[in-house]
Order: C-alpha cells, then structure tokens, then sequence
C-alpha cells in the first residue's frame, strides 16, 4: 500500500511524464495532431481525384447522350463539341441490336513512296494489311479490338463520307480521311520500317455469295458480283503518316 505522499508523488511524475510525450509530439491528442498533415493531404488529394474522375465520367456520359438523342437546341448548339469528343473513338450505333452483316470480303493493302537522295523516287511493293489483321486474330482467344475492327470499321466510314472521286466534302469527310491514313500509315510503319513521303491504298471488294448460289449451276456473274479494285490518290504522310 502506498501512502497519501507516495500516491501524490506518482501522480505528479505521470502528469509530467504525460506532458513531456506531449511536448515531444509522441502519444495523446497533442501527438495526433502533430503527425495528422501527411494523411489529412492524403485525403485531400485523394478526394480532389475521386471529383474529377465523376466529373469526366459524367460529362463524357452527357456528351453521349447528346450524340445518340434526338436533335434537340443543346444538342444542335453544341454539336460542334459534341462531335470532337465523340467522334472517332466514342461514336455510337444500334448495330447490337439490328446487325448490318458485311456484304463483301476487303482486302485493304497499302505502299509507299519516298524520294532517295539522288532526287528519285521509290515505290515499295503492296503490303497486304488485312491479312496481318487476320493473323493477329486467327488462334487468338482473346483478339485485339484493334485489329479485328479499326482498319475495317476506318474504311466503311470513308466509304459513306466519300464520292467515287475521292475527295472530302465536309469537315468530317476529311477526318475520316486523316484516320484512315493515320492507320495505314502506322501499320506500314510497324510491318516495314524506314521512312517514306507518300502513302497509297488499294482495296480489292469481292461480293458474299448469296445464300444458295453454292450449290447447283452458279448464278450468271453481273456487275454487282464482279470483284472490284480501288485505288485511293496518293496521301502526304508526315512522321509516318502521324501529324
């Protein structure tokens, strides 16, 4: 048992002991707040993360819902905003729920040009890019989206934003067109290597079969089954055809 001194006197050290850890910044709620800056900034830079990452997502979501909505006033005000941050990688379709299968096998190749120090130029042979798509996808469990859709997917669009003669006629005709280069381009770069000027495609259509047509006596062949070879004019391609 201690005695009345003995009991005062310990207090009196663990009080001051207690206000020594204090001091010291080790221990109590003095402590906490001395070691609370690192988490509290922490947590700040966490929260300010989390809010931009909502903002993004909901605007990317309500630029979306712009694009695939009726026209409306806020969606024809700022179609032009619209449109950059959609097209081409956002851009939306039903096809889900409506198919529109292909009616014709492409086969899509491209060469180059580039002028060799003596002032002539040089032309390499065709390179054969959707058959380096396919090989990409073909024993692949799981293919690559850019390699079964973008070359093909970069194509139709050029089809249905570009006349017979080749040339853009709007603002998105023209993108379309600096997409499909920029592709070609970086394949041929990828594939070959060195550096070129110019680049060309050529696209070779052969029409499906209709079902039936098979078996038995084939059908006549017509204009529309007949396989069909396009050249494209000859592009610029900067840095590989990146700019």
């Amino acid at each position: 048992m201690l005695s009345g001194t003995d009991s005062t006197y310990v207090k009196e050290a663990r009080q001051a002991g207690a206000e020594l850890a204090a001091q010291n910044g080790v221990g109590g709620p003095a402590g906490s707040r001395g070691n609370s800056g690192p988490p509290r900034l922490l947590s700040a830079a966490t929260g300010i993360a989390v809010a931009l990452c909502l903002a993004v997502t909901l605007g990317h979501v309500f630029l979306v819902f712009l694009h695939v909505a009726p026209p409306n006033t806020i969606s024809q005000a700022y179609s032009r905003q619209v449109n950059v941050w959609v097209r081409p990688f956002f851009e939306q379709n039903w096809r889900l729920f409506a198919p529109n299968p292909q009616s014709a096998n492409r086969q899509i190749s491209a060469r180059v040009s580039r002028t060799a120090p003596d002032g002539t130029t040089q032309v390499s042979g065709w390179i054969d890019l959707t058959t380096a798509d396919a090989a990409a996808v073909k024993h692949n469990v799981f293919p690559s989206h850019t390699a079964q859709n973008m070359l093909r997917q970069a194509w139709n669009a050029y089809l249905k934003t570009h006349g017979s003669d080749n040339r853009p006629y709007s603002e998105r005709a023209l993108m379309i067109e600096k997409y499909l280069r920029n592709i070609a381009a970086e394949r041929v770069a990828a594939q070959q290597g060195g550096a070129f000027d110019s680049i060309q495609l050529r696209v070779i259509s052969q029409p499906v079969a209709a079902p039936g047509a098979a078996g038995g006596n084939p059908p006549a062949t017509t204009a529309s089954t007949r396989t069909q070879t396009r050249y494209l004019p000859w592009w610029k391609a900067a840095s590989h055809g990146t700019d």
